[in-house]
């Protein structure tokens, strides 16, 4: 009984270390683990401390010349969420990624994808759902003035953040991935 009791248990961490590509390092295995919610989300609410939080970290992510192109307008307002998402669960947030319109040579929309997927790993360690869209911002950018959207700035992206329903995982919600051989090439000279 103990030994079958020890198979089950190995065979276990097995499975996890290779299956749930698992490092050790908690910032890889977070990354490798993460998926964009879609149907999961739920409506519990986000906190301010939450949402403070992943704000920070879109804030400090990298750009070109540190010209930080972005500004975050964050949008709480169920019916205002719903008329840019029309799936969206109440209690979720929105954050519209605007960057500055580029005027030759700066990256904004690049920069801001930067920013994006801090915010977006961020939600992710503190246990939140998380998905970008990127169609949606042609509502945003028809109505600047409504959502607040300085002048010289469009939207670029919208992070959709939220709690998630804890019984799906990667492996049930998520897509398949490409392989390695699909999207990786070696060059030698």
């Amino acid at each position: 009984m103990k030994i079958k009791f020890l198979l089950v248990v190995f065979a276990l961490f097995i499975s996890t270390k290779f299956y749930a590509q698992s490092t050790g390092n908690a910032s890889i295995d977070l990354i490798l683990s993460a998926y964009s919610a879609e149907e999961t989300f739920t409506s519990d609410p986000v906190s301010d401390e939450q949402l403070d939080l992943i704000l920070k970290c879109g804030m400090k992510a990298p750009s070109g010349l540190n010209a930080q192109p972005w500004k975050f307008t964050v949008i709480k307002d169920e019916a205002t969420t719903k008329a840019i998402v029309n799936d969206i669960a109440p209690g979720n947030v929105l954050i519209v990624v605007s960057g500055l319109e580029a005027e030759g040579g700066g990256t904004p929309d690049f920069d801001c994808g930067l920013a994006t997927e801090n915010m977006y790993i961020a939600a992710q360690a503190l246990g939140l759902g998380a998905r970008p869209y990127g169609s949606p911002t042609r509502i945003v950018n028809r109505m600047k003035a409504r959502f607040q959207i300085p002048e010289g700035y469009s939207a670029v992206n919208i992070l959709r953040i939220g709690h998630v329903d804890k019984t799906v995982d990667a492996v049930s919600e998520a897509s398949p991935r490409k392989t390695t051989e699909e999207v990786i090439n070696y060059f030698e000279n």
